[in-house]
């Protein structure tokens, strides 16, 4: 298990990484360490165009969710089903997935809230919790993350075409 220490220096580092690389396509970015909720980083490009960027680092083989904080899930006798999207999240915010590796070899996966809301819902199990019947944990690895490697998603926000 992590320990907090271990936890904010991944975060900080992942942090730091996607503002340095949106530093290298002419991007301006400042984080603000966990000081707003719904983002990490807020992106600028020469032309004006503002935007927020989620980031979410790992050191291990999966990112962790509480998928209720991006699905609608209903809980009834202990059955869980999911309803759709959860409402009220800016579905546009780029979300950047970092697969901390060694230095030079991290890899970047770049989705939408919405790519984000569309690939848990496909890939969290809902119905009967055998543990815990309350838990909404979901866990995303890289082989979910195909087709959204590099920085394709930020940089269409970043030319204002999403």
């Amino acid at each position: 298990m992590a320990t907090g220490r271990s936890t904010q220096l991944t975060r900080q580092i992942g942090e730091h990484l996607v503002a340095s690389e949106l530093g290298r396509m002419d991007i301006i970015a400042t984080p603000f360490s966990g000081n707003v909720p719904q983002f990490d980083l807020l992106a600028s490009t020469q032309t004006g165009i503002a935007f927020p960027v989620q980031v979410k680092a790992i050191n291990g083989p999966s990112w962790q969710f509480n998928a209720a904080s991006f699905l609608q899930i209903e809980i009834k006798d202990d059955y869980q089903t999911v309803l759709g999207p959860r409402l009220g999240i800016d579905q546009s915010i780029v979300c950047v997935l970092v697969l901390l590796r060694s230095a030079g070899t991290d890899a970047f996966y770049t989705l939408t809230v919405a790519d984000l809301q569309e690939l848990l819902r496909q890939h969290y199990k809902g119905g009967r919790r055998p543990k815990n019947p309350q838990s909404t944990h979901c866990a995303l690895w890289p082989k979910h993350l195909v087709g959204f490697e590099g920085w394709a998603a930020l940089l269409e926000r970043a030319h204002g075409e999403a």
